[in-house]
């Protein structure tokens, strides 16, 4: 098609979002799919890539609104690569939710039993993390204002912040994220500004030069305590620039609970060390879901919103259908939360998690509780499964409780899944699509009896599901 060249010019009507978040236009039949695009818009784009089925174009300008779009909370927005949606209507995003999970799920071989139930939304879509990582830079990307008085992208100041949306390699100062709340960004900021007096330079992925790498904020929602984990290369001076920045933040910073650093050795570009150390406070914060108490440490998994996952296992402990005779196996049991909150209802309940620092505070969790019918195996899920003896293993589980990463379930794990029969799974997921290829397999067994999509991310494209099977 001679229009859909690239660098071609043209104007098109937004018709939907697809899975992902993207927006799709089609120009007689053609597919075209754009970013920062929202359904109603006219939109003046510029083609950056022609397939043979789609083409793939740029946003250059808002000719026409849509009436769906709102005033975005956000002074970062459109830059920052994480609140996609923030110009949508919420009742628009959850509605969009619903025909993605809806989607992915079409294909299924035997169908559904019932219909998708309505998304759950998030009880506050604001400041509703309780966990951020910001990254730092030797190079502070500019805003679109700051570029055009400076005539260039970047500086060599230090950033700290997030990445531009879709560079792994750009970061920019992040000063009132909608997502955390005002105390973390006030952290952030006297960690930025302890970075820069210090003299020491941020890392450089390309050279893999220079100290610091990471900050995580972590705060319980509902107790307030607050753990700073700041995570750095092993460079010389670090020990004492980590102290002085600690003592910053005692000074100068919001109330903090407990202040981590650790070391990375590698490459990987992940906010994790090898090495930790505590600088004052216990190295771990204490939060609440529901009557249930968990101690989270710098590098364990907790499910980012809070309150959100308070309404999220509430519903598992109902598909579960627990009458307490029952033994529960919980895989991705990250610190035991589901575990433990399914304690009460079952007889035994086994966790699996391949974190053994997760584990470690799973057992603190369930000590902390006073629950005595919990107990955790660390380790490579597909591995445990198949390798460990059966008499260690104990009983084969009556029902099953999954909570995969995004990329799913190894396909050991649920061929093992199927050799274990239990009479109930309920799989949670945060990807409606790897969750369809899971459920494409055991479907042949076990009856899809109900489908309850939850939105713990506001203002972005992901969604949690909650899935009850029976076996047949």
């Amino acid at each position: 098609m001679e229009l859909l060249r690239k660098g071609s010019e043209l104007e098109l009507r937004v018709e939907q979002l697809v899975f992902g978040g993207r927006a799709l236009s089609r120009l007689d039949g053609f597919v075209v799919l754009m970013d920062r695009a929202l359904p109603g818009q006219k939109v003046q784009v510029r083609v950056v890539k022609k397939k043979s089925n789609y083409a793939e174009a740029q946003v250059m300008r808002i000719l026409e609104p849509s009436p769906y779009q709102v005033l975005p909370a956000c002074a970062h927005f459109g830059m920052c690569g994480g609140c996609l949606w923030q110009d949508l209507d919420y009742a628009q995003q959850l509605a969009w939710k619903h025909r993605h999970v809806s989607e992915c799920l079409s294909h299924l071989p035997d169908g559904l039993q019932g219909p998708i139930e309505e998304v759950t939304p998030s009880p506050v879509i604001y400041g509703y993390r309780n966990k951020m990582e910001f990254t730092f830079s030797a190079r502070r990307w500019l805003s679109s204002d700051e570029t055009a008085r400076a005539d260039v992208a970047y500086d060599r100041s230090c950033a700290l912040g997030l990445h531009v949306r879709g560079r792994f390699d750009r970061v920019f100062d992040v000063h009132d994220c909608r997502l955390e709340s005002p105390e973390a960004m006030a952290v952030v900021d006297v960690v930025r500004r302890g970075a820069r007096e210090s003299g020491l330079p941020p890392y450089d992925i390309r050279t893999h030069q220079g100290l610091w790498r990471f900050v995580v904020v972590r705060e319980a929602k509902r107790t307030g305590q607050r753990l700073v984990h700041l995570i750095t290369a092993d460079a010389p001076g670090a020990d004492r620039a980590v102290e002085r920045i600690a003592r910053m933040l005692e000074d100068q910073g919001p109330p903090l609970t407990t202040f981590v650093h650790s070391i990375n050795r590698t490459r990987a570009q992940v906010a994790q060390g090898e090495d930790s150390r505590v600088l004052w406070g216990a190295g771990g914060i204490e939060e609440r879901i529901g009557p249930l108490r968990f101690r989270i440490s710098a590098h364990s998994f907790f499910q980012t919103n809070t309150l959100g996952a308070e309404r999220l296992y509430e519903a598992i402990r109902e598909s579960a259908g627990l009458t307490g005779a029952e033994t529960v196996w919980d895989l991705y049991c990250g610190t035991g939360s589901i575990a433990l909150s399914l304690a009460s209802q079952a007889r035994k309940v086994t966790g699996f998690e391949l974190v053994e620092e997760a584990v470690a505070d799973a057992y603190r969790n369930a000590a902390l509780n006073g629950v005595e019918n919990c107990r955790f195996f660390a380790g490579d899920l597909k591995e445990v499964l198949r390798h460990t003896p059966r008499d260690i293993l104990g009983e084969p589980p009556d029902v099953i409780v999954t909570d995969p990463p995004r990329s799913g379930m190894h396909p050991k794990v649920v061929k093992a899944l199927l050799e274990l029969a239990p009479r109930r799974i309920v799989m949670v997921s945060c990807n409606p699509s790897t969750l369809a290829r899971d459920l494409g397999v055991l479907a042949n067994s076990y009856i899809i009896c109900s489908v309850l999509p939850f939105d713990l991310f506001p203002h972005t494209p992901h969604i949690e599901c909650v899935v009850r099977l029976d076996r047949k």
